[in-house]
């Protein structure tokens, strides 16, 4: 046998191989993407195929399976029905015809109309939002639900978890939901579940990726939302992990690195639409059917103003296809008059997004970005400072938390009149990959209070200035612009 033949058969198949795979590529990564994201995923596809083809057949796919699109529909349907009699906007609500859009866009993409709701105070301390939970489950008489990205048993979070027990043994329904893998990489996760089934409580994993027992997915989903709900009467939500303020690293605890983050405590008929986010996702899990609770109309009634508020919950996510997330953030950025002050850890704009908040300061918006002074991700800190001298160019005023501290808030706050708050951040992973839940609410106390606690951000934080960006190594600027790159694959 001539091998050299062999050799030369098998060299030019696989360069047929390779182009017929490239230019199939060419067809396909495009469909139902954005053009940043098809860029990258063609660049690492045609010029490293080995590393580039098999990372997009395991992560390129934008959708999830047809079983969890089913039931997201199928829940958008329920709660159209259950709030189809109701206005876009509660009728006491005095505000701009450009916000009406807004809320009524948020409905089109969600099915959740802008309802009133309670604000019973924003809380920025760390363990104090603890307590409070706690003592909410203490108050329960009938059920809890807890949806929380990253769960773990901790002595910080001892008392929250003796609060699910005590609220058992007296026979509360308590159901709690939190990410597989978003939890899993944090110590005492594989005592975790033991410990709830032991203390009486229903516990499932979100998205969880198990692929022996038939439970596989695309592995960079995350359902990211952070809530609780009480007896329907009350709820929480915000950017906050059940998980001691260090996240249980010791590098953390050495250099005294803490996350910080806000949570808002909700009675009325919002906690209805939380309360359906969570039913969603348990059914998604578990198959077991809570209903959709319908809005209270006697308590749609109350006007807004001091404690009621105007508030509407976008959640968003894999399961939605119009990314609500994404679309109102931006339009309420287009709609600033004065003043936009944005806080997100991870600012890593889609280019929509980004256009707006660019724009917002060439109108004349006083616009400020809050940030840590260093993401507590390698990739994400670079990927998000490459976009800060386009920022600074056109008067953003960029504000760095101190390091080692993580700010881990996520608001955005329009003219002092509009907010919103919660669990997503302002990049591609939250629009695209991350199940979210956000508040967008104006016409009461909440705004003003989001906006105090941004105040004190502010009084921490150092401004970044254009010149002193500009002094940053060149190495840097590589990396970031690297990390840019690597962002928009998904």
């Amino acid at each position: 046998m001539d091998y050299s033949v062999v050799a030369s058969v098998l060299g030019a198949s696989w360069i047929v191989i390779e182009y017929v795979v490239k230019i199939i590529a060419v067809g396909v990564v495009p469909e139902d993407r954005r053009p940043s994201s098809s860029s990258a995923w063609l660049l690492l596809i045609l010029f490293v195929p080995i590393v580039g083809i098999p990372l997009f057949l395991m992560l390129g796919s934008p959708y999830i399976n047809r079983r969890r699109a089913r039931i997201q529909a199928q829940a958008d349907e329920l709660m159209h029905e259950g709030a189809d009699d109701l206005p876009d906007v509660p009728p006491s609500l005095q505000t701009a015809p450009g916000f009406v859009s807004i809320a009524q866009l948020g409905r089109r993409l969600t099915a959740l109309p802008m309802v009133t709701g309670d604000s019973h105070g924003v809380t920025s301390d760390y363990e104090a939002s603890i307590e409070r939970m706690s003592e909410l489950v203490d108050e329960a008489r009938e059920y809890v639900h807890v949806e929380i990205y990253i769960m773990a048993w901790d002595s910080t979070t001892d008392v929250f978890f003796r609060a699910l027990e005590r609220a058992a043994d007296r026979g509360v329904k308590v159901r709690v939901l939190f990410d597989h893998i978003g939890s899993r990489k944090y110590p005492g996760f594989h005592r975790l579940g033991k410990r709830l089934t032991k203390g009486g409580i229903d516990w499932h994993l979100m998205l969880p990726f198990i692929p022996w027992r038939g439970k596989a997915r695309r592995i960079d989903l995350r359902n990211h939302r952070k809530l609780l709900v009480v007896d329907g009467k009350k709820a929480m939500m915000g950017s906050q992990n059940m998980i001691d303020s260090s996240y249980l690293k010791k590098s953390n605890v050495k250099i005294g690195r803490a996350w910080h983050d806000i949570m808002v405590e909700l009675s009325g008929p919002i906690v209805a639409a939380v309360e359906a986010v969570f039913a969603t996702d348990w059914y998604t899990e578990c198959d077991e059917a809570l209903g959709i609770r319908t809005y209270d109309r006697d308590a749609y009634l109350p006007d807004v103003g001091g404690q009621t508020s105007a508030m509407q919950l976008v959640p968003s996510g894999p399961g939605f296809t119009t990314e609500p997330n994404l679309k109102v953030f931006t339009s309420l950025i287009y709609l600033a008059q004065k003043r936009l002050a944005i806080v997100s850890p991870y600012f890593v704009p889609d280019e929509s997004l980004l256009a707006a908040v660019v724009t917002a300061a060439e109108r004349g918006v006083d616009v400020e970005l809050y940030v840590s002074e260093q993401a507590d991700q390698f990739m994400v800190d670079f990927a998000q400072a490459s976009y800060y001298r386009s920022l600074l160019e056109v008067g953003v005023r960029i504000f760095r938390y101190p390091k080692p501290q993580v700010l881990h808030t996520k608001c955005l706050i329009v003219d002092d009149e509009y907010a919103v708050m919660g669990s997503s951040n302002l990049d591609m992973r939250s629009f695209g990959l991350n199940y979210e839940i956000s508040l967008l609410t104006t016409g009461g106390d909440l705004v003003h209070d989001i906006a105090e606690v941004v105040a004190e951000y502010q009084a921490e934080s150092s401004e970044l200035s254009l010149d002193e960006w500009e002094q940053r190594p060149y190495i840097r600027r590589y990396l970031e612009s690297v990390m840019r790159l690597t962002s928009s694959l998904q």
